[in-house]
Order: structure tokens, then sequence, then C-alpha cells
């Protein structure tokens, strides 16, 4: 097919996801690489599409978050393991939390701009098998020893080390600028914003609940491949209630008088994988597919956490999206009351509602809680960093093809750094 006229864009088609099930750090797959979950839900995608073909697709961009240096062409790597025609391009892209999403915009973008008719996006991530560095103390001994000029040179610098330089550098879920942990910071937001305990933790049982039925109605019957024994998300609780997250201790912000946040209102360590392919409606159109959604617009904001959050201010760490997603309304000319479903990425439930009240706080209307995250969201299923934005668009852009009419679905995913990746999907 030829490429679009100078100046002019396509639209982008979500033709569908793959993902495998979620699963709590440690367990089922804590031996499992990035590149084989990936791999596992790359497939699950070529298998449902036939996309096995030559040229089938155009590239595969995909990322993590938490990377070896094996990793470091993991996009690529994951293609060649795959059934996909191996001289299919593909690279790596990270931007924490809100990788998945960014995956899936950078795609969008060639495909709008008809340098390519479809991509896959997505992105694996694994709290398990997190790298271990080498001591930085050993590291420069063992750079002196390999620029040493003799043998006696490297001698002496291999000497020099001791035993506090073997024990390795673990990776930790601290921002570099301040030395706080995510859910530190969160916990502060919360105290700025007023976010009740209560309220949380009815975030997140309804979370649960919603999955759980989202399951039972066969939702994500053609999203989630079976890998390593799980059909479902293992953080799945369908059994929670308020009453049972209320007897959970906090975990975060402990410095301070009534502290709000547990391991139940708050997302788990987690490990998966999750894809999604992207077309134009010509590339649809010539293989029978028809779209689910498609992706309008985009959006991206950092806010400066370091000289705010730090100090209990409003712009927290995880509070970008406040910022992103009236800017992009405001390109769109929508407002909240325009969107059929919203989707929040629920790092914590104290970060959405606090979301929630900074949107209010902006001038966007309330958002209705039966249009926000309707089949549950990262509190119930986890939240394997990089994976998290391709499994809500292809969520979304199944629950919007499910209402078998026109519809309108906005996705607004929080990442550390300050940093926030907000879209919105349409369905014609």
């Amino acid at each position: 097919m030829s490429p679009s006229a100078p100046g002019s864009t396509r639209r982008v088609a979500v033709i569908g996801g793959a993902r495998v099930p979620f699963a709590r750090s440690d367990g089922p797959y804590a031996t499992a690489s990035n590149q084989e979950m990936l791999t596992a839900a790359l497939g699950g995608l070529v298998e449902r599409y036939g996309l096995e073909g030559p040229g089938a697709v155009g590239e595969f961009v995909a990322g993590a978050v938490l990377k070896h240096s094996r990793d470091f062409n993991l996009a690529r790597e994951t293609v060649l393991g795959s059934a996909l025609d191996p001289r299919t391009p593909a690279y790596d892209i990270q931007q924490a939390c809100g990788t998945g999403l960014q995956a899936v915009i950078a795609a969008a973008n060639k495909i709008a701009l008809g340098q390519t008719e479809s991509a896959v996006a997505g992105g694996a991530d694994t709290a398990s098998d997190a790298p271990l560095g080498v001591n930085d103390r050993l590291r420069r001994i063992l750079l002196e020893a390999r620029r040493a000029k003799s043998l006696g040179g490297r001698a002496k610098a291999l000497a020099g080390i001791r035993p506090g330089h073997l024990v390795p550098d673990i990776p930790r879920n601290a921002e570099p600028r301040t030395g706080l942990s995510m859910g530190e910071h969160a916990a502060v937001t919360a105290r700025a914003w007023g976010i009740a305990r209560e309220d949380q933790d009815a975030l997140a049982a309804t979370s649960h609940r919603r999955l759980a039925a989202a399951y039972e109605r066969g939702l994500f019957q053609d999203l989630v491949v079976p890998f390593r024994d799980l059909a479902r998300d293992q953080n799945l609780r369908p059994g929670s209630t308020v009453e049972k997250l209320a007897a959970l201790k906090p975990v975060f912000g402990l410095d301070a008088p009534g502290p709000t946040m547990t391991a139940g209102n708050s997302t788990p360590l987690t490990d998966g994988a999750a894809t999604v392919l992207l077309a134009s409606e010509e590339w649809a159109e010539a293989r029978g597919l028809e779209p689910l959604a498609y992706l309008t617009a985009y959006e991206t904001a950092a806010v400066h956490f370091v000289g705010g959050d730090v100090v209990g201010g409003e712009d927290g760490l995880l509070m970008a999206p406040a910022y992103a997603v009236p800017r992009m309304l405001e390109r769109a000319g929508l407002g909240i009351e325009d969107f059929d479903l919203v989707e929040i990425h629920e790092a914590f439930a104290s970060q959405v509602l606090a979301t929630l009240s900074a949107w209010e706080k902006r001038g966007l209307a309330p958002v209705d809680r039966d249009r926000l995250n309707v089949a549950g969201s990262s509190l119930a299923t986890g939240h394997p960093f990089a994976a998290t934005g391709a499994r809500i668009v292809a969520t979304l852009a199944t629950l919007l093809a499910e209402r078998e009419g026109p519809g309108r679905g906005l996705i607004s995913v929080c990442a550390a750094g300050g940093q926030g990746v907000t879209a919105i999907l349409e369905r014609t």
C-alpha cells in the first residue's frame, strides 16, 4: 500500500491484544524472563490473528523497566523467538509505568503517517528476575584491573577486593532524586489530598469484584493466553471486601499520623507481559478484521515532584495525568462527560482518588464511578510495569467493541519520575 500524502494522517485501529496472566513476584513466573513472557504474549497474538506470514507485521515495539543487560535488544530478540517473520524490525522503548502505552503511541504514529500498515506494541516486566548489579566499588576495581598494562598491575588492582565488595547492588523501588519509594510518595500525596482509608479500600474491593465478573462473563477469553499453568491473574481475590481490607495494617506513610495505605489498596510487585495489534483501516479490511476501536488522541506530561511532593504539595510523583488529561481533552474539544468508559491505572487506590480530585479541581466534571475501571484494573490484575499500558489499551478497546455502538474511552497512566501518559480510544 502506498504511504499517506504529505501532511495527512490516517486513523489508527486497535485490532486486538494478547497477554499472559499476571502473577505475583516470586510466584509461578519466578524463573521466567522478560523475553519468555513477552514471546508468549506475542505468540498468542500471532496465532489469533494469523500473523505468521512474510511481512504480516510492519514493526514490533516493546520494552521493560527492570532489564538485564541481556535484554538490551528485547523487542528484536522476542521477534526472533516468535512465529513472526524474522525480517520484522523491532526496537525497545521505556518510560517507566507508561512504557506499554508509550509503545502503542510510537507504533500508532508510524501507522498514522503511512510509514507502516501494521505494528505490534507491548511490554513485559518481571520483579522476580530483577537484575542484580555488581557492587560499584568492585566494578571500579575490575575496570582498573582490565586497564592495567601488566600482570603485576592486574594483581595489584585485584588485591584491593574486600568481602564487602562482593555484596551486589539490588534494585530499589525508590526515586533516585528523593530516595522515597513510590508507595511513600503516594502516601504524601494521599495526605495532601485528604484521601480517606475507607475510600481506598472500597476502590480496591471494587477492582477485584469487577475483574472477577469480567473473567466470568468471558471478557478475557481472547485477551489472556495461559502461561505456566496460570489462566487467570494470580493476584485476583474475588472475595475481597471493604471489611477484609480494613483489617490490614498500613505499610506506607508510617512516618506521619493516620497512615492509610496498605498492601490491599496498593498494587503488588508483579510479573507479566502484554501486546496490542495496531493497523491502518486498509490493512484490517484486506484481512477481514474489524477494528475494536481507534486511537484518536494521546498526551504526556510531567510534574516537578522533587520540589512538590517531598514538601507535601499536591503535585506528587504520580500526579502528571492531572495535567495531561485536561490538556488532551481541551485539544480534542471534549469533557469527561463525553466518555463512556474511563480507565485509570491503579498503582495505588489513593493515587486514583487523588487524580479524580485533581481533575475536578482543574475544571473537569466528576467521573461517574459506574464508568471507571469497569473490568477492574491494576489493584486486581497486578502491575508488571511495562505491560500495564498495553493491557489497558486492549481491555478498553474490547469493552468499547462489546457495547455494539459508538463509544469513547479515556486512558490515564501515571509513571515513575513524575510522568503521565494518557490516550483516547473511540469506536464509531
